[in-house]
């Protein structure tokens, strides 16, 4: 059935746009001991990301961190891999959240719109931390699960490129967005397809050719830089104990509409709802 009236909504990339670091690779410590990956992995994904921390991922760079990921965590078993993430969300992602974005996503809730993360990590990282935000709706990268309940090293659906554009449209048709009013918001060349398949594009902390590309478009350039823990920004946030969280993500729970974050300054929020 048809919406009665247009919805909007503000898609966010996560990697740099609304968190400081590499979702996926940020777990790798935890993965280690958790038994999943040896030291020499550990390192490696540390180095993967200083480069990325340092010079953004171009199109050959994604392929091949997707490709390390892939045959890293084939035979994982997926449940103890979302048992570790919901184990430690907290102490790795929270701190790393940019107080920038997290206002905004505030921002769009008051004014309204929807939120929704659009990643090319995993949805067993991606998930958790999309319920953490508050967003309303995840896209993320989806593994094969075998019978036996692990990672086959197979992908299913790689939300990357002109894929998460398709995912944005796909959204806009399904839940009655009117894309020439939503925003989207993203650090990455790659994501151009996405940016410019709404009507608000935004670059965030962009690499060198989203930057150019940005200028000439001229599209606005935002700059996030104050990584802060929800906890400060939101005193009164009352955080799940972890028993619960695990429960909660080994049976599979998906992004939640936790709406954590959803007051904001008005003068803010007045700006975005007038667009």
């Amino acid at each position: 059935m048809p919406h009665s009236s247009p919805r909007t909504a503000a898609f966010f990339d996560l990697d740099k746009t609304v968190i400081a670091k590499s979702s996926a690779l940020t777990f790798s410590k935890s993965f280690y001991q958790g038994g999943l990956i040896n030291r020499r992995a550990v390192l490696r994904t540390a180095y993967t990301q200083f480069i990325f921390l340092a010079g953004g991922a171009d199109h050959d760079q994604m392929e091949r961190m997707r490709e390390y990921l892939s045959a890293l965590c084939k035979g994982w078993n997926v449940r103890q891999v979302r048992e570790i993430v919901a184990e430690a969300l907290h102490d790795l992602i929270d701190p790393i959240i940019y107080d920038e974005a997290a206002s905004l996503i505030e921002a769009h809730h008051t004014a309204g719109r929807d939120v929704v993360i659009v990643s090319s990590s995993g949805a067993e990282v991606v998930e958790p931390i999309g319920e953490m935000l508050g967003a309303d709706r995840v896209v993320a990268t989806r593994m094969v699960v075998g019978e036996d309940g692990c990672f086959t090293g197979e992908i299913e659906y790689y939300a990357y490129g002109p894929t998460k554009a398709e995912a944005v449209r796909e959204l806009a048709e399904s839940e009655g967005y009117d894309l020439a009013r939503c925003y989207a918001y993203s650090d990455s060349i790659t994501d151009v397809p996405m940016l410019e398949a709404v009507g608000h594009p935004h670059a965030v902390n962009p690499d060198r050719a989203l930057r150019r590309e940005a200028v000439a478009r001229e599209w606005p350039v935002l700059v996030f830089s104050k990584p802060v823990r929800l906890k400060q920004r939101l005193p009164g946030l009352s955080v799940p104990a972890r028993p619960a969280l695990v429960a909660a993500v080994a049976v599979g729970a998906a992004a939640a509409t936790a709406g954590l974050v959803w007051y904001a300054s008005r003068r803010r929020a007045t700006a975005l709802a007038s667009a």
